[in-house]
């Protein structure tokens, strides 16, 4: 395995602009890095304008969620995180596959079946299986080498719809991608999990950054942005990252924030504020990511 340690600064700023004074509700951020084996965290760094109290606690999944409470009105609201962070980065990992996941379909134990629960369960309504017939075909025998399968899976989306950037909320379900034959990251990753799931794997979604140096990898306009991925349960190697969008296995280039069931729980930003109709003027976010 190529092992190399990548030390990276990460700047991320959201700000909200609106007409008049408003008063801004207690806001959810996920933005601190997720520490792992893979990430060592050096420095994290919240702050808000107007001035925040922020408070810190872990939702169910053992992400770290901050809530800042506002005392003032304010005709804008700038949130900032500066995370500072070391990337060991293993551009090609070896998956130590236990021996009775080798060959799908294989059984999860009842402790694994427990424990994963709702991820390995489909989120998606699909009445006329059209999700679990596209995921079908990939599997190429019966029975079929696991990690192939799921490597083909990924790709599989990348090769049957192109990458469009939204800039508008929410995310498209599976058949909508499929339908339209284009998605965003967070589009596709949506799509290959619930495609997982459908075949009978535990899956999570994964929203974080992607560090882009060679500007490569779909996804980015510059050295880094946000991005969202996939994680697939298998025994023996545990989570195996797939990031569809770029048919990445390992994610040596991903920086995970957020593991969630639902992406719609990954929103790195995400409040209310109370004032006119008409108040709301826009918004933007800027995001940095540099050695």
């Amino acid at each position: 395995m190529e092992l190399s340690l990548v030390a990276l600064k990460i700047h991320h700023k959201t700000t909200y602009r609106f007409n008049r004074l408003v008063n801004l509700w207690p806001h959810r951020l996920m933005l601190r890095p997720r520490e792992s084996r893979d990430l060592h965290l050096i420095s994290s760094q919240v702050t808000t304008t107007p001035n925040a109290v922020i408070t810190w606690a872990q939702d169910v999944f053992g992400n770290a969620v901050a809530t800042a409470t506002f005392a003032t009105m304010s005709s804008n609201l700038t949130i900032v995180s500066v995370a500072e962070l070391q990337l060991h980065a293993v551009a090609w990992p070896v998956f130590d596959i236990a021996a009775t996941a080798l060959r799908y379909p294989f059984r999860y134990s009842d402790d694994e079946w427990t424990d994963l629960g709702a991820l390995a369960i489909p989120q998606v309504a699909d009445p006329k299986r059209r999700l679990q017939s596209w995921a079908q075909k990939f599997v190429r025998s019966n029975p079929t080498d696991t990690l192939s399968l799921l490597k083909d899976l990924s790709a599989g989306v990348s090769e049957e719809t192109r990458y469009q950037s939204r800039d508008d909320e929410g995310t498209q379900s599976p058949t909508e991608t499929l339908d339209r034959g284009c998605g965003s990251c967070r589009d596709f990753a949506v799509l290959f999990a619930e495609a997982a799931r459908s075949l009978g794997f535990g899956a999570r979604i994964v929203s974080g950054y992607l560090y882009n140096p060679d500007q490569q990898s779909v996804g980015s306009r510059d050295a880094g942005s946000t991005h969202a991925w996939a994680e697939v349960f298998v025994p023996g190697a545990g989570w195996i990252t797939f990031d569809p969008t770029n048919r990445g296995v390992g994610g040596f280039n991903l920086i995970p924030v957020a593991v969630v069931r639902d992406i719609r729980q990954a929103m790195p930003v995400s409040g209310s504020f109370v004032g006119m109709t008409d108040s709301f003027a826009g918004m933007s976010v800027e995001v940095t990511v540099a050695p």
